[in-house]
Parts: structure tokens; sequence; C-alpha cells
């Protein structure tokens, strides 16, 4: 299954940007065996730099090295960034790659029916859905619209936090370039908007972009409600997979539980890296201590 970033969708969106985009694959008897998509920036004095977020991916986890002992061929030698998935430090070490960022960790839940998906909740996640369903809330479903208020509060709520991510026009190109596969469920009461959640859909997989709660949401667990509607929801259209985003149990301790109350599990990906020629001969003789 190919994470959001590796996903013909994700291509489509920058293509319509107009973001420089390669996607690159390696067949091996005759079936694809490793696709990976590289995202280029001009950076002033250092011209283009190339991206890889959580790529490449392999159909067999044993391809990995392979890939590390020929990216050189296609890359160019120009700076490449790395935000690995599957590779592990020393391999990467080895290949010239320097340390920037330590791995950070995902909350990934498998998707299936919904008794089951309902089994897998904790129990404090339980009991918060049932009094919401209780509560006479309303979901609906949504395609995402550029005037909808969910893309405002998120705008508020990264500068306010203070962090990163695809910012709400990404989302709306998203929508456009992959007509139906950007969804967004929203819960009301008596008209009142208490909590919103949008979803990109990519393959078998699909990934939370972005969500918010009001404080009188809070008080109804409306959060839990969206969520779990959408869950369901993107089960029954095919997906396998739910990418619920990065986890940090020290700075985000609330947000951390509220998404693997859901069941699911965490995975830790494997840290930002720089490939540059002029570091490579150094990298290889970091300690190891550095590089894990």
């Amino acid at each position: 299954m190919l994470p959001l970033p590796q996903s013909p969708e994700f291509a489509r969106t920058c293509d319509a940007l107009g973001l420089p985009i390669r996607r690159m694959q390696r067949e091996s008897g005759g079936e694809l065996s490793l696709v990976w998509q590289v995202q280029s920036r001009n950076f002033g004095p250092l011209g283009r730099v190339d991206m890889i977020s959580r790529g490449p991916v392999a159909r067999d986890p044993a391809c990995l090295p392979d890939w590390l002992d020929r990216f050189q061929r296609w890359q160019d030698g120009r700076p490449l960034l790395l935000n690995s998935d599957g590779l592990p430090p020393e391999a990467l070490r080895q290949a010239g790659f320097w340390p920037l960022m330590t791995p950070a960790s995902l909350a990934l839940l498998p998707l299936g029916p919904g008794a089951a998906l309902r089994a897998g909740l904790q129990q404090k996640w339980r009991n918060r859905l049932n009094r919401a369903m209780g509560a006479g809330l309303r979901v609906t479903r949504h395609a995402l619209s550029s005037g909808h208020w969910l893309l405002t509060a998120e705008a508020a709520q990264a500068r306010k936090k203070g962090y990163r991510s695809l910012p709400p026009g990404f989302a709306l190109a998203f929508a456009r370039a992959n007509p139906g596969k950007a969804q967004l469920w929203e819960v009301n009461q008596k008209g009142q908007p208490l909590a919103a959640v949008l979803m990109l859909r990519h393959g078998r997989m699909a990934t939370w972009q972005m969500g918010h709660v009001t404080p009188e949401g809070r008080k109804h667990s409306a959060m839990n409600l969206a969520l779990f509607t959408a869950m369901t929801a993107l089960a029954d259209q095919g997906h396998s997979l739910l990418d619920l985003g990065t986890i940090n149990t020290q700075d985000a301790p609330g947000l951390a539980r509220f998404k693997l109350g859901t069941g699911a599990q965490t995975h830790r990906l494997g840290g930002s890296w720089l490939h540059y020629g002029a570091l490579a001969p150094i990298a290889r003789r970091l300690p190891m201590r550095l590089a894990a």
C-alpha cells in the first residue's frame, strides 16, 4: 500500500499545483518491485534539492537494500532529502546518508467491518462514542469546498499550536485533481457545527488530513463520532488502512491518546536523512549512536 506522498493521487495534486514531481519505479521478474516519487525544490545557491517522503515503497522489503545500492544512478548527484520508512539506519549510514532528524511515529489503523472496529476501541473511547451517539448529534458527509469552515479553523489552529502540515490549499487542489477522494465528515447540533474531519483517499489507504472540534463539541465527544463514522465509511469504500498521522506523547499527549484509542497501531518511521556528495564519506564514519 502506498502512503499519501507516494500515491498517484499526490502526484496528480502536485502536477495541478505546478510542483515538480517524478514517479520512478523498478521491476523485478516482470513485476513492479519498487516505487518512489521524488519532489524537487530550488534552494538558492544549493540549486535543486530532491526529496523522497516515506519511500521508496517495496512489494518485498528485501528489495530496499538494493535501492540503496543503486539510487545514485538516477539521482545525478543533487542533494537528496530522504524521509525514510523501512530502511535501517546502518544501511543508510553505509550509503552515505547524514542523519538530520530522529524518527517520528505514526498511528496506523487497520480498517474492517464496523463491529470489528467498535470492538477494537479502547473502553474510554468507546464510552465517549456511545455518549455522542446518544446526544442527538447529526453527522453528514460532504465533498470538500473552498468555503468550508474547517479550512479556516485548521489554519488558525496550526498558527496557534505552532505545527506545520500540508496547507489547506493542498487539500483543495487534491479535491479538484482527484474527484470524490477528499471527503469531509461534519457533526452538527441544531445546525451548529461541532466537529469535522477531512480524509484523503488514495488506493487502499486513506489519510487523516485535518480535523477540528469546537469547545461545545468537546463536551459532546463530537470528534469521536466524526472519526468513527469516517472509519466505518472508509472501510465500506474498500480502504484497509487509515493513516491518522504523527503521534507525539510528549508535546501532544491528549491527541496521541485520542488516535491510539481507536485501536491504531504505532508505526515508527526511519527518520530524516541527507545525501550530499561532500558529506557522504564523513557520514559513513559516523558513530551509530548519532545515526540511529
